[in-house]
């Protein structure tokens, strides 16, 4: 649903990370640190393989013209060097956010932003500075992604 990301196509080295960080509890989730604890490496190895080969989810979203034009920007000023493609590259290793469903973009930058998730550093201090604005703005940015 639209709290929850698409996991098709993410790298499988973004795939096992994630679900590794859910097992340790060094990513937070109501959910799926309990599932992570079920699986073994060499399982999330081959749920990763399944999952790079799948074609990234597209989703239809309505989104504000003016603030995907502002969430471009921000994009290309703070987020683009991690996030190629507009956030659809999944090789970069830094997740899939090209047309992931917009509750769950502003639940994980809130998330971040508050300190419940945890990101690099570099990321964290450019989230840390956005406004709630703003972040409405990369919301529907990366919502509007196809």
């Amino acid at each position: 649903g639209p709290a929850s990301p698409s996991i098709a196509g993410l790298s499988e080295t973004y795939f096992i990370d994630t679900m590794k960080a859910f097992k340790s509890g060094d990513r937070q989730s109501t959910i799926m640190q309990r599932i992570a604890k079920g699986y073994s490496d060499e399982e999330y190895a081959l749920m990763a393989a399944v999952f790079a080969k799948l074609p990234a989810a597209s989703t239809k979203q309505k989104t504000d013209p003016a603030k995907v034009a502002a969430g471009q920007a921000l994009h290309d000023k703070n987020c683009a060097k991690c996030h190629d493609e507009n956030g659809a590259l999944p090789d970069d290793d830094a997740g899939i956010l090209a047309s992931q469903w917009a509750p769950y973009l502003k639940y994980s930058l809130m998330d971040t932003k508050s300190g419940v998730r945890d990101m690099p550093k570099k990321m964290k201090k450019k989230v840390d500075a956005l406004s709630d604005a703003d972040i409405d703005a990369l919301v529907h940015f990366y919502a509007s992604q196809q």
